[in-house]
């Protein structure tokens, strides 16, 4: 009897074991197939994006501007320059824009600095001019070199958004639309009409949101409304709505935006950005408060000509603060 029992006992071993090997068969099969459908979801996804937005003005080889001489990113961090272009058919003009989105991926955390377009700076080969002056000059490489020289900041990477593409990245990204409180009435240069108030806008009314300065705060609120959004924006992208979201919302970005960024670091980016692993955003202005006057010069106009040692010393603590 002990040799029936010790043999039931082997069988019912042998029968668990191919169990376990059945179902280890069956998870591998359900993992590939996963992978192969999220493949083909995503593929189509990418190309629903291009469709969406094939008219985009960087649509052609991705060649628009000079070569960028930006430096590898160091110790994990990097350093990217955020610009809104509203060309109109032009190849370089003034951008409305400009920003350093700072991101350090062992710490996880996040920083954006605004830089005011209108401050009185030196641009490598054209004396002094207003900061955005150099874009105009020479696109994002000229630009990068005026924050170097005037603030030793090393960029590495550029990103140039259309601001048409703006708007239907805001469609992609949010398109419940995203909450804001308009402080007042909102018209002038905006071609569009926003009434004081908490509301929902979506992609083209909060383009015109962010854009409007024909109010006391002038360029100063423009700023302030454009790293409010960025933050909102941010918010949206981090929520498990928009992890599927991925694939198209590349497709739609892909004809609007000039960058240098390859598509492995973008998506190492946006892994910790979807994942939630990525920090609250710190934020910073330049110029800062009381560092500046107002003056006009001939040939260039109404400028804020800064305190150049404070704020390179500010924005300098913000960016290697931990």
């Amino acid at each position: 009897m002990k040799k029936k029992a010790g043999g039931r006992n082997v069988e019912r071993t042998r029968r668990k074991r191919r169990r376990r090997v059945r179902w280890g068969r069956v998870f591998f099969a359900l993992l590939f197939l996963f992978i192969i459908v999220g493949g083909i979801y995503s593929y189509f996804q990418y190309k629903q994006g291009i469709s969406m937005a094939s008219d985009g003005k960087f649509a052609d080889d991705g060649t628009t501007f000079e070569q960028f001489q930006g430096s590898l990113p160091n110790n994990g961090e990097v350093n990217m320059l955020l610009l809104g272009s509203d060309s109109r058919g032009e190849k370089h003009s003034r951008t409305d824009s400009i920003l350093i989105a700072h991101y350090d991926s062992k710490s996880k955390h996040p920083k954006i600095v605004s830089l005011m377009r209108d401050m009185y700076v030196d641009i490598p080969g054209h004396g002094k001019q207003k900061l955005n002056a150099a874009y105009a000059f020479g696109g994002p490489e000229l630009l990068r070199q005026t924050i170097k020289q005037n603030f030793d900041i090393d960029i590495n990477y550029y990103a140039v958004v259309d601001f048409e593409g703006f708007s239907k990245i805001v469609d992609t990204i949010a398109p419940d639309g995203i909450e804001v409180t308009v402080p007042h009435d909102m018209s002038s240069g905006i071609g569009m009409t926003l009434h004081k108030g908490t509301q929902v806008l979506h992609g083209e009314q909060l383009l015109g949101y962010v854009r409007f300065r024909h109010d006391n705060m002038s360029d100063f609120g423009r700023v302030q409304r454009q790293q409010e959004v960025v933050l909102k924006l941010k918010d949206e992208a981090a929520s498990l709505n928009s992890v599927f979201k991925i694939p198209k919302l590349l497709g739609v970005m892909d004809p609007y935006i000039d960058t240098n960024l390859d598509t492995k670091s973008m998506m190492l980016l946006a892994k910790d950005v979807v994942t939630g692993n990525m920090k609250d955003v710190q934020s910073l202005r330049l110029p800062l408060d009381g560092s500046f006057e107002n003056k006009t010069y001939s040939g260039v106009g109404m400028v804020l000509d800064i305190d150049l040692d404070k704020n390179k010393e500010a924005l300098q603590e913000f960016l290697n603060d931990k």
